[in-house]
């Protein structure tokens, strides 16, 4: 009976790994990392960074947070020694197979008009909308940890990889 009882067990855990690959392999963006940048007093926007890695080519078109009035996918870029932040018109390429990484200095997503302030430790939530290039949108539902800005630069290594995301097309 014990050995009837592991090999039903065993052959559960089996089929959840074949369903778990094959959603994942049908899912057509992982994100990896995500970390919004905690406030300061009197602060009315911040930015949220993480990786994106996608199974096709697919753009990230736009981004929402219910504690933004407005939220875009910015770029950041040194022009003549001058820093210059602007949303990326028609969204940013996310090459099929490729990591994108949205970082402090270089792309990002920008949260501006903030509701309330961001606290080391607050989950804050994102949608982010994908178009692939035949058309089709997907969103997906991150939640990301707002980190101090003493501490982001290790945001990463406190455990925020993979997970905290949800999909929905």
């Amino acid at each position: 009976m014990l050995i009837q009882k592991r090999m039903a067990a065993m052959a559960v855990a089996g089929l959840f790994s074949v369903f778990s690959s094959v959603a994942q392999a049908q899912d057509p963006v992982q994100v990896g990392e995500p970390w919004v940048r905690a406030t300061v007093a009197g602060q009315k926007a911040t930015g949220a960074f993480m990786t994106l890695k996608t199974n096709a080519d697919w753009r990230l078109i736009a981004a929402d947070s219910p504690i933004a009035g407005v939220t875009q996918v910015h770029q950041m870029s040194m022009k003549g020694g001058v820093m210059r932040m602007s949303e990326v018109e028609g969204g940013l390429a996310l090459p099929a197979g490729e990591t994108v990484t949205l970082k402090p200095g270089g792309y990002h997503i920008m949260l501006m008009d903030l509701k309330q302030p961001v606290q080391a430790g607050d989950a804050v939530d994102l949608t982010l909308t994908l178009r692939a290039t035949d058309g089709r949108q997907h969103t997906v539902s991150v939640q990301a940890p707002a980190v101090s800005l003493g501490s982001a630069a290790g945001a990463g290594k406190h455990g925020h990889t993979m997970g905290g995301h949800k999909h929905a097309d």
